[in-house]
């Protein structure tokens, strides 16, 4: 019997079984790779930057959602909003203050609004580390809507200097020049909710991992 020969399979013309003495790995590994498309960086505001934080605590937002239309009468129910720092930011100039929250990493906003003077926190039922609030109008959406907001802290002593810096930002919106302010507002026919939207704040891009 005659003796066959196996031959090697050869894959893009050699023999991935065998290798020359003076290859080397390394320099047959590297590739240049170009980016198609030049990618510049580019500053992002979050239109908190003309304002000074007064308060900030980590904290879970909830709302209460109303059924509309035909569903109106069926009972409402919370829904979470978001987990992240609750904030109690001073205009530099203005001086007013308004409470913003954004929801941890993808920064998106939960709640939007000034702390206006009549707000009133009052306890959630069942709960001693738990405030609830009506806002006339809240503007983390568009458009702007009235909100019925729940926050609940981590603990009892959260909850309660979360409330002690509520009344003081509430009093000092009071004050004598945001008093004034809205009387001119009143007389030029120019409403409050005109403030916020020069305070527009825009969304943080989320960052591809």
């Amino acid at each position: 019997m005659s003796e066959q020969k196996e031959e090697a399979v050869k894959v893009g013309g050699e023999n991935p079984e065998e290798g020359g003495e003076n290859e080397n790995p390394e320099e047959e590994a590297k590739v240049d790779f170009k980016p198609l498309v030049q990618l510049k960086e580019v500053d992002v505001q979050s239109g908190e930057e003309d304002e000074d934080v007064l308060f900030k605590m980590r904290a879970k937002l909830f709302r209460f959602d109303k059924p509309q239309g035909k569903d109106k009468d069926a009972p409402g129910q919370w829904k979470e909003r978001g987990t992240g720092d609750v904030k109690f930011l001073q205009h530099k100039e203005s001086k007013k203050i308004r409470l913003l929250m954004r929801r941890e990493k993808t920064y998106k906003l939960c709640a939007n609004h000034f702390i206006y003077p009549e707000l009133k926190l009052e306890p959630n039922v069942g709960s001693d580390r738990s405030w609830v609030w009506s806002c006339p109008m809240d503007y983390a959406e568009e458009p702007a809507t009235p909100e019925l907001f729940a926050i609940r802290f981590a603990n009892v002593e959260n909850a309660t200097l979360f409330k002690q810096e509520f009344k003081k930002a509430q009093k000092l919106n009071d004050g004598k020049e945001a008093t004034e302010e809205k009387k001119d507002e009143k007389k030029e026919d120019k409403p409050i909710e005109k403030d916020l939207e020069k305070l527009s704040v825009k969304e943080d891009e989320k960052k591809s991992e």
